[in-house]
């Protein structure tokens, strides 16, 4: 059972949450709403929630203004917006949830589990919103930091860090360029639609490369990467890839 609370300066909006959440979440048993972020902090401490849903534009104090006010939040986070794209990419690379207005109800139940699951999991989220609050202050996307969370623990590295990655079923294995990898529950899927498409081409149905560490390209249909992997090329990728090297020479 989870005591949660909605913190949004529209009221509308925060009630078609709480309705959203009592008709479709049976896991949350509480639902407390504030609508002045400038009362945020005083009503959390006094609320002590586990779970809040934070709008991310609101006048006077952001989302992530509130946050950090904190030197360890003591809550799990669900962030709400209808803007922002920069944002946004900064939150899914930190691995934190966020839902876009207006919610949609299976989407609300989706984030919820997965709240659930990351702390049955015992996943860090000081450190997990520490890696956002260091996205939303990079200049560039391609500063971002990503954040991986593995049975291991939660891990954090940056995009051009990362050589490949290697579907295995439903998990990715991410190759860095230290010869270090990590086990991740995302699909290649997954890391295609989040990983900028400038520098990373899923070349094969089990394979995605950073394009920066292709050095060369084989006959028999396969690219070489730095580190002296080869990794196969899928057919209707084989142009692309060739292409890429003659940019590079």
């Amino acid at each position: 059972m989870i005591k949660a609370a909605i913190i949004d300066d529209e009221l509308s909006a925060a009630n078609v949450l709480r309705l959203l959440l009592q008709r479709h979440v049976p896991e949350i048993t509480e639902i407390a709403i504030e609508t002045k972020p400038e009362k945020a902090v005083a009503f959390l401490q006094q609320y002590k929630p586990e779970l809040v849903f934070l709008d991310i534009i609101m006048p006077a104090l952001t989302g992530f203004d509130l946050l950090n006010r904190y030197d360890e939040i003591p809550f799990e986070v669900i962030f709400t917006t209808a803007h922002d794209e920069y944002a946004i990419q900064a939150i899914r690379f930190s691995a934190v949830d966020y839902l876009l207005k207006p919610i949609d109800a299976d989407e609300l139940k989706m984030a919820v589990q997965r709240v659930i699951k990351k702390k049955r999991a015992g996943h860090s989220s000081k450190q997990i919103l520490a890696n956002l609050v260091y996205n939303l202050q990079a200049k560039e996307e391609d500063e971002f930091r990503l954040t991986v969370p593995t049975n291991a623990g939660v891990v954090f590295f940056k995009t051009n860090e990362i050589m490949r990655l290697e579907g295995e079923g439903n998990y990715s294995r991410i190759i860095l360029t230290d010869n270090r990898w990590h086990l991740s529950a995302k699909t290649l899927k997954d890391f295609e639609e989040l990983l900028p498409e400038d520098i990373f081409l899923r070349i094969h149905k089990s394979y995605i490369v950073n394009k920066n560490f292709i050095v060369n390209y084989l006959k028999k249909g396969e690219v070489v990467l730095s580190d002296h992997s080869k990794i196969p090329v899928s057919r209707r990728k084989k142009t692309e890839v060739a292409n890429i090297l003659v940019k590079k020479r």
